[in-house]
C-alpha cells in the first residue's frame, strides 16, 4: 500500500471541512495551524505510524512549546491542538483510512477560570462614563448597550450590518461559532441608544459599527472601516478605567454579565443557553455556582439559624 503522509491528508480534511461541513474560514485556519504543528513534528510521516506513543511524545512537545513571545502554550490551548487532531482522525475514519482511533485521544483536565461580571450598578457606571455628545460616544454607548442587552460574542457584533437589526422588534439574527444562527432580543433602551447613533450618521455604510475618520459631512463610504474586535475591547476597557470599575472588563465580561442578570432573575438554565448560543449546556453551567436562587435560599434560611442557636 503506497504511503499516505499526513500533510496530504490534513488539506483533504480541510476541504472537507469547508465544503461538506460549512465551516468558517476562521475555524478552517485554526485547525490547519493546529495540525501543521503535529505535520513539522512527525516530519510528515505516514498516517499509520501515528500512534499512541507518538501522540504522547506530541503532547509532551506542546508542553514545552513556547509562542513567539516566549509563553509556554495554555492547557486550553493544548486541548484545541488535542479536538483538531480527534476531528481528523474521526475524518479519516469515516474515510475508512487506518489511522489511530481518535477515541484514545484525551484531553488535559482544565481548571476553568472564575467567571467575572458586573452587578447592575457597575454596568450604570459604566454606561455613564460614555460621552454621547458626540457620534463617537453615541457608538460607543451603542456597543455596550447592546453587549449587555444582546449577550453577544464580540465577534458576532461587530459583523452585524444596519439592515440586519429590527429596532421596532428589538430582535434580529447573527451568525454564531459553527456556522448556526439565532435570534438575538434587545431592550428597548437598546434599540432606543442604537437609533440615536444611527440617526447621527451620515453615511450609507453597511456596517452598525464603524470607525469614523475625516468629516461626518461627506458622502464617500471609503472613508469608513468597519469596528474591529480589537477597537471593542479597548473601548470598553477605556470605559471601565473611567467608571472606576477595577475589575478586568472585556466584551466577555458583558455577556457573562447578560447571562447573569437572566439567571439570578429567574430565567432558566436551558433558555440561557438557547440565548447564548452554547452548544453545550455544560458551557452553561459555569453560571450556576453564582446564579442559583435555591441555594442562597437554602443558605439563608439554614445558616442563620445556625446563628441563633
Amino acid at each position: 500500500m503506497a504511503a499516505l503522509p499526513i500533510s496530504e491528508l490534513v488539506t483533504d480534511f480541510l476541504e472537507y471541512l469547508e465544503i461538506e461541513q460549512n465551516r468558517s474560514q476562521k475555524t478552517i485556519a485554526n485547525y490547519d495551524h493546529y495540525l501543521q504543528r503535529l505535520v513539522e513534528f512527525s516530519d510528515d510521516c505516514d498516517i499509520a505510524k501515528l500512534d499512541a506513543e507518538m501522540v504522547r511524545q506530541w503532547r509532551l512537545h506542546l508542553n514545552r512549546l513556547k509562542d513567539e513571545r516566549g509563553q509556554e502554550l495554555t492547557k486550553t490551548t493544548q486541548n484545541y491542538h488535542l479536538i483538531a487532531l480527534r476531528s481528523f482522525l474521526k475524518y479519516l475514519a469515516k474515510r475508512d483510512i487506518k489511522a489511530l482511533d481518535s477515541a484514545k485521544i484525551e484531553l488535559a483536565k482544565v481548571v476553568r477560570p472564575q467567571v467575572t461580571f458586573l452587578d447592575t450598578s457597575e454596568v450604570e457606571r459604566l454606561l455613564g462614563a460614555i460621552d454621547t455628545s458626540t457620534v463617537v460616544g453615541l457608538r460607543d454607548r451603542a456597543v455596550i448597550e447592546l453587549l449587555f442587552s444582546g449577550g453577544l460574542r464580540v465577534s458576532e457584533l461587530v459583523g452585524v450590518d444596519r439592515d440586519h437589526i429590527n429596532l421596532e422588534r428589538c430582535e434580529f439574527m447573527v451568525r454564531g461559532k459553527g456556522q448556526k444562527d439565532r435570534p438575538i432580543f434587545i431592550s428597548a433602551q437598546a434599540a432606543d441608544w442604537i437609533g440615536r447613533y444611527l440617526a447621527a450618521r451620515s453615511d450609507d455604510f453597511k456596517p452598525l459599527f464603524i470607525h469614523f475618520s475625516g468629516s461626518q459631512n461627506s458622502e464617500d463610504d471609503g472613508m469608513y472601516t468597519r469596528l474591529t474586535v480589537r477597537s471593542v475591547q479597548r473601548l470598553v476597557k477605556r470605559y471601565a478605567v473611567a467608571a472606576g470599575i477595577t475589575k478586568d472588563v472585556t466584551p466577555h465580561t458583558l455577556r457573562h454579565s447578560f447571562a447573569t442578570d437572566l439567571l439570578t432573575n429567574g430565567a432558566d438554565l436551558r433558555s440561557v443557553q438557547g440565548l447564548l448560543g452554547h452548544a453545550n449546556i455544560s458551557t452553561t453551567q459555569i453560571y450556576t455556582h453564582i446564579t442559583d436562587p435555591q441555594l442562597k435560599s437554602v443558605h439563608e434560611r439554614f445558616h442563620r439559624k445556625a446563628d441563633d442557636r
